[in-house]
């Protein structure tokens, strides 16, 4: 008897070999599975490295599979590293804000997060790199996956756009809004 199309398992190994080339910037990840199976699954390649942190309103679950990636988590307006070594899953609880950075060009992880459901919202911060202060929030409601091509793009454009925004009302320090983080700043 032949096998339903949706119970067909696949090799993995193969579908990453296969996407390669957009696992690669400037966009770095592929959705596996979308939220109609009830969870997201996203395949993400680096180099990939981010100026603002994330507060996802759902538990994500990060598992490296190629190279190592550094996940920045700010708690009590303190930024903590979490190395993921390749090999190595984590489990981070919703609303822990956060930055992954994946500078190891080849680097391969699988990130599964639940759907989005009406109503949440997603938050995105900027913090000082002189000072460690939040310098600025923005919230808004990804609960269609397509809205993170659609919309992402022009909060992150918005916010490099406004000085008023990028400037750090403790110590004056303006964000550069766009780009790679400080030398130094991830380490592996």
């Amino acid at each position: 008897m032949p096998i339903h199309p949706k119970f067909r398992p696949f090799n993995f190994e193969k579908w990453i070999e296969e996407h390669k080339e957009l696992l690669k910037p400037p966009v770095g990840n592929k959705t596996l599975h979308d939220e109609t199976t009830g969870m997201i699954v996203m395949v993400v390649g680096g180099p990939n490295t981010r100026v603002d942190f994330h507060d996802d309103p759902v538990q994500e679950w990060f598992y490296q599979i190629k190279g190592d990636m550094m996940l920045k988590i700010v708690e009590d307006s303190i930024i903590y590293d979490v190395p993921i070594r390749e090999g190595e899953v984590f489990l981070m609880p919703a609303h822990a804000i956060h930055a992954p950075q994946r500078p190891q060009e080849g680097s391969i992880g699988l990130v599964i997060e639940a759907p989005r459901e009406k109503g949440m919202m997603e938050g995105f911060e900027w913090y000082c790199f002189n000072c460690g202060e939040k310098v600025h929030r923005v919230e808004v409601s990804l609960e269609d996956p397509s809205m993170i091509v659609t919309e992402l793009p022009k909060v992150y454009q918005n916010y490099h756009d406004d000085i008023e925004a990028r400037t750090c009302k403790n110590c004056g320090e303006i964000h550069p809004g766009k780009g790679k983080p400080p030398e130094g700043w991830v380490k592996l």
